[in-house]
């Protein structure tokens, strides 16, 4: 159940409230999109709210990497063991890995362009959006929340971020993803002996294979924390804005409130 019904439909909505999250359209950087599909392909899609297919390309992209190795392989050439890198890769699913890959990053480009068009339109129409939805499960309605905490958060275990936000199955998602790498390169054992000292025990111990999602994993949850808190503000100053002209406007007086 939501606060809002659209008497006369609108062709393009800014925001969706429900009870697993705020969705909404707003300005975005196609470049900055294309490089986080770059460095992990789907990440650019999640910041496009395109859940679905983010998904999809981060458990492919998962999948692939485990079956070809890549990750050793970079490794490897970082250090310059460029024969070591070309042995451990496994040529057989190489060229699957490509293609996929490179759609990735066009695809978060394409789209985030397209949706900056659109959301200059439906901005323009002024389209009603609902602000508040309570279910049997959850409760979430447009707040400004702090951006700093946000990361904070985000920094403590990644997908908390998101849980400050009300974006639950990302949240989620992101949450059993780094069980999952942490779990299977060892990553708390290793530091466990690290800080006890034992460097040669640590190194030994690591799972450098998937260590090498942990990063981009770690520092994505922080990005996506911190812009769409920010977002989050604007879309509740936007809604707050209509709502006083709308009900509040003097008669015979037009008032106008600037974006910040």
């Amino acid at each position: 159940m939501d606060n809002f019904r659209d008497q006369f439909r609108n062709r393009r909505y800014i925001a969706h409230v429900s009870i697993f999250g705020t969705t909404q359209l707003h300005k975005r950087n196609p470049v900055t999109l294309a490089c986080w599909s770059m460095a992990f392909p789907g990440f650019g899609h999640l910041l496009l709210n395109k859940y679905l297919r983010g998904y999809a390309l981060i458990l492919w992209e998962m999948f692939i990497n485990q079956k070809i190795h890549l990750n050793l392989a970079m490794i490897y050439t970082f250090n310059g063991q460029f024969q070591e890198a070309r042995d451990v890769l496994d040529p057989k699913f190489m060229s699957l890995y490509i293609p996929v890959y490179l759609f990735a990053i066009y695809d978060s480009y394409r789209t985030a362009v397209d949706m900056n068009k659109i959301y200059l339109l439906a901005q323009r129409e002024k389209g009603r959006f609902n602000t508040f939805s309570i279910g049997a499960l959850e409760i979430n309605y447009l707040d400004k929340r702090k951006p700093w905490l946000a990361v904070v958060w985000s920094m403590g275990i990644p997908s908390v971020g998101q849980l400050y936000l009300h974006r639950i199955i990302l949240a989620i998602f992101i949450l059993l993803s780094t069980i999952v790498i942490v779990w299977q390169s060892n990553l708390v054992l290793a530091l466990h002996y690290l800080i006890l000292g034992d460097v040669t025990t640590s190194s030994s111990v690591i799972d450098k294979q998937w260590l090498m999602y942990f990063p981009s994993y770690y520092f994505f949850t922080i990005y996506d924390a911190y812009t769409n808190t920010v977002e989050n503000n604007k879309l509740f100053d936007y809604a707050q804005r209509q709502y006083l002209i709308e009900n509040y406007q003097p008669v015979g007086h037009h008032i106008t409130i600037g974006d910040k």
